[in-house]
């Protein structure tokens, strides 16, 4: 018989667990499918874009978008029945033969499914904390993405970050002012590579045009290296 393993969820971010979840259905069904709700009063990445990482990370993934799906989230007998029939709907009949979540909304999915309820790293307290393969929340994350970006593959930390950029004039504080905005919000910032590129490369005071152009692609390539 072939099997279908279905997950769900807002991936907001996409973080190391549910890469974990996602990982272990591929290693254990003959088809996955992972359904991304929109949810735009939780974040601002877009679904589509969310939904890119699954499709890039998972090519044999099927991803299906969720752009009108239930917004409550709860235990009731109507929150538990609105993402029943939603999820149901989505599916068009395709069958599935597992529901995997690490989350308690798996007991009663996998029923409305006919499908086994399969938990992966999941506790009865259903909270991060007891979570002993990838302990972390996407809640966390939203909160501070750098402070928990080892859980985040590159490919989605990067679409995370917030670029803020200073212009000024010469000597006007742009350098101590990404420093300390950089250790207020504990995070990253990268000294001005053109001032460092005039230092040494100057003469009499003037760069060239080819020059400029160094300076734009080694800016660029330093960004790259902080993204790491």
């Amino acid at each position: 018989m072939t099997t279908c393993g279905l997950t769900l969820g807002k991936f907001a971010p996409l973080h190391r667990g549910h890469q974990f979840l996602i990982e272990t259905a591929l290693a254990e069904m003959d088809e996955v499918i992972v359904m991304i709700y929109d949810c735009p009063e939780t974040t601002d990445v877009p679904l589509s874009v969310r939904a890119n990482w699954v499709r890039q990370l998972y090519p044999n993934v099927r991803v299906i978008e969720a752009w009108d799906g239930p917004t409550d989230i709860g235990n009731t007998p109507a929150i538990k029945q609105a993402h029943e029939t939603y999820v149901l709907r989505q599916l068009q009949g395709q069958r599935v033969t597992h529901f995997y979540s690490r989350e308690f909304y798996g007991e009663h999915m996998s029923v409305a499914l006919g499908a086994v309820n399969r938990l992966v790293d999941w506790t009865p307290e259903s909270i991060w904390e007891n979570r002993t393969a990838v302990p972390i929340s996407a809640t966390q994350i939203r909160a501070s993405p750098y402070s928990y970006r080892r859980f985040l593959d590159p490919l989605v930390y990067r679409d995370l970050i917030t670029y803020v950029v200073l212009l000024g004039a010469p000597s006007t504080g742009k350098t101590s002012l990404a420093a300390a905005l950089a250790q207020h919000y504990q995070t990253r910032w990268m000294p001005e590579y053109g001032r460092e590129y005039w230092e040494t490369h100057q003469v009499n005071r003037r760069l060239s045009l080819d020059q400029l152009e160094e300076i734009a692609v080694g800016h660029l390539e330093r960004e790259e290296a902080h993204l790491a």
